[in-house]
């Protein structure tokens, strides 16, 4: 890993599985491509600051018949000292045509599937040597009200504070729903700290 000076350019692509972020870093070693599913939180900008750059590597995709090489950054974190908006220019410089993602990790081949279980070796939930629900009760309905939703998505962070960091390291669909939720309830992302703060009413 190493740490090192440069300028972060974010730009939003309005996709099918909802919006994306993709970043282009700007240092003194080279530009890279950054897809750090944690970019999905920022507003489209330039963010100067220190980065911590864990791996660099090249990576391919197909886009409308095309095969794009490029070359990656994966972030370890950063430190963000100043914002400006994006510029025309550098919005240019950002591929509208980006793939997103999640897409890119679909085509990735996955690993084989494990095989099921022998017959007869399966237990079932009911089995009385897994099931741990007290004899005579019936396990009890999740409720589907939206606490019961929200406690789902945000899992350990549930309740939510006044301030919130989400985890970069969650499924990046669930990181998406988890900031679009954030913004509904009223929460602002705030970049330079990098984690959401319930706006005063």
């Amino acid at each position: 890993m190493i740490t090192i000076p440069g300028q972060l350019a974010i730009k939003t692509i309005h996709g099918r599985n909802g919006d994306f972020n993709v970043g282009r870093l700007a240092t003194s070693i080279g530009e890279f491509v950054v897809k750090n599913a944690e970019l999905d939180q920022y507003a489209e900008g330039k963010y100067e600051g220190d980065f911590i750059i864990a791996e660099i590597r090249p990576s391919t995709y197909n886009s409308n018949g095309r095969m794009v090489i490029e070359i990656r950054a994966l972030l370890g974190g950063m430190t963000l000292s100043n914002i400006d908006a994006l510029s025309r220019d550098d919005a240019r410089r950002l591929s509208p045509q980006e793939v997103d993602p999640i897409d890119e990790e679909a085509q990735a081949p996955t690993p084989a599937a494990p095989k099921p279980a022998p017959k007869g070796k399966a237990r079932s939930a009911r089995d009385p040597l897994v099931d741990t629900t007290p004899f005579g009760s019936e396990p009890a309905a999740a409720p589907s009200d939206a606490s019961a939703d929200d406690a789902a998505l945000f899992g350990a962070l549930w309740p939510l504070g006044e301030v919130i960091k989400l985890d970069a390291t969650v499924d990046r669909r669930v990181l998406r729903q988890q900031r679009d939720r954030l913004g509904a309830l009223g929460y602002e992302f705030a970049p330079l700290s990098q984690d959401w703060h319930l706006a005063k009413a």
